[in-house]
């Protein structure tokens, strides 16, 4: 079964978001549990708590079809001990949001090296942060999203997310999200139908799709290989619609949030109704 939804607002309150999610007859849904561009945030309340349980209960979101997405800001592979530090310290924030919300997923940019380190100490900074945040919390999955490779971030190739799963101690609470349009822009063909089977095989071969733990779907503004991250409407952009077709009609993407990131909320609720006709 396919779990489909946007990443829906939760302005007023995290307990709003089930609520939107239910108006535009979505199956998954994702947010934020905090403002995303601020490094602090008041804790959840016990009403915040309570009623986004109640609702999610009430609507029938189970916990493997939400993914909540953690701050922008936050680099668990940051250069400096400072601004690595004031991350981890935020990641392990969201984490306890999760644990309190009854959650058991949270969404990442693993992290950029700024140009300041290699690539290798990036990724092992990233894991570190992931073993520390693990050791201090229970029942979160940590789940990776690999990025389109813009600028000096890492996680855009799945050798990249690979590396990072390796060095990390407890594996049963790592995960992988794909973004379509950052795998597109990243090099991996998901236009074509051997482009597709090919990146799966190799995600399959590299990372292994029991990691697989959540999808963003969303078209490209870009073209394959440009290494810039811009999203588009499904069936607007350079992917087209035929990889969406894929997804929702193959097995492998069963069971975990479809989550849809795509720039016209206006077109939400359409863009889920194809989506779940295309099954």
């Amino acid at each position: 079964m396919k779990f489909i939804g946007p990443h829906v607002s939760a302005a007023g309150g995290v307990e709003n978001a089930p609520v939107a999610a239910h108006t535009l007859k979505a199956t998954a849904f994702a947010l934020f549990t905090k403002n995303q561009r601020q490094w602090n945030a008041p804790p959840l309340s016990k009403t915040n708590i309570e009623l986004f349980r109640q609702r999610c209960l009430e609507y029938g979101y189970a916990p493997e079809q939400i993914l909540p997405h953690d701050s922008y800001l936050i680099n668990l592979g940051h250069p400096e001990q400072a601004g690595l530090e004031k991350s981890r310290a935020a990641f392990l924030d969201e984490m306890k949001r999760c644990e309190q919300l009854g959650l058991c997923l949270l969404n990442f940019h693993p992290g950029s090296s700024l140009k300041q380190i290699s690539d290798e100490e990036c990724l092992s900074r990233i894991a570190e942060s992931i073993n520390r945040v693990l050791a201090e919390t229970a029942g979160v999955c940590a789940v990776i999203e690999n990025t389109a490779g813009q600028g000096s971030n890492l996680g855009y190739s799945f050798e990249q997310l690979a590396n990072i799963i390796d060095q990390v101690t407890d594996k049963s609470r790592v995960g992988i999200c794909l973004d379509t349009c950052h795998a597109f822009t990243a090099g991996y063909d998901l236009s074509s139908e051997a482009g597709f089977s090919e990146t799966f095989e190799h995600f399959e071969q590299v990372v292994g799709f029991r990691y697989l733990k959540g999808m963003h779907l969303n078209d490209s503004k870009k073209g394959l290989g440009e290494h810039v991250d811009r999203h588009e409407s499904i069936g607007l952009g350079t992917l087209g619609k035929e990889p969406f077709q894929r997804i929702m009609r193959d097995s492998r993407f069963d069971g975990i949030p479809l989550i849809l990131e795509t720039p016209d909320e206006t077109r939400w609720a359409g863009e889920i109704e194809l989506l779940k006709q295309w099954q």
